[in-house]
């Protein structure tokens, strides 16, 4: 699937849980207006035709596919959070499971997190090793200082 036809497609998901809120025109009060915002996304994703969204949705069953047959051998698979930048585009799209837990801080005290991708219909492996890996860590009990954040 080509970059533009995964846009079109996670966009008009996204586009269509916030639609209320964008119909209702309250997407004005959202802070961040600049063409890229989210609240822009949402109303230029209004007008996907129906047959761009078909095409998208047959392209998604094909990648739905190509993503389990990738996936199938492997019960968990383990990633840093966020350092795949279509990690999240592609579990969004596929449905494949992830959970995300802390695992520890940057030098500048901001939380860094891994993430647990699983197999479709398959969350109670990943939120099994989820959980063993927060039980051997801690890392979800600790809080960054925001001390030298107070003024």
């Amino acid at each position: 699937m080509n970059s533009d036809k995964k846009i079109l497609k996670s966009v008009s998901v996204i586009a269509a849980a916030f639609d209320e809120l964008t119909r209702s025109n309250r997407d004005t009060l959202l802070v961040r207006q600049h063409r890229y915002a989210w609240p822009n996304v949402f109303r230029t994703a209004r007008y996907i035709t129906a047959v761009e969204y078909i095409q998208a949705n047959r392209i998604r069953h094909d990648l739905i596919q190509d993503f389990h047959e990738r996936m199938k051998d492997f019960d968990v698979v383990v990633i840093p959070s966020l350092q795949c930048g279509n990690q999240l585009l592609a579990t969004n799209l596929t449905s494949h499971p992830v959970v995300v837990v802390p695992n520890g801080f940057k030098e500048n005290g901001s939380p860094t997190s891994i993430s647990f991708l699983g197999n479709l219909f398959d969350e109670g492996t990943i939120l099994a090793v989820a959980a063993a890996y927060q039980e051997a860590t801690g890392f979800h009990k600790k809080r960054p200082d925001l001390s030298s954040k107070v003024n």
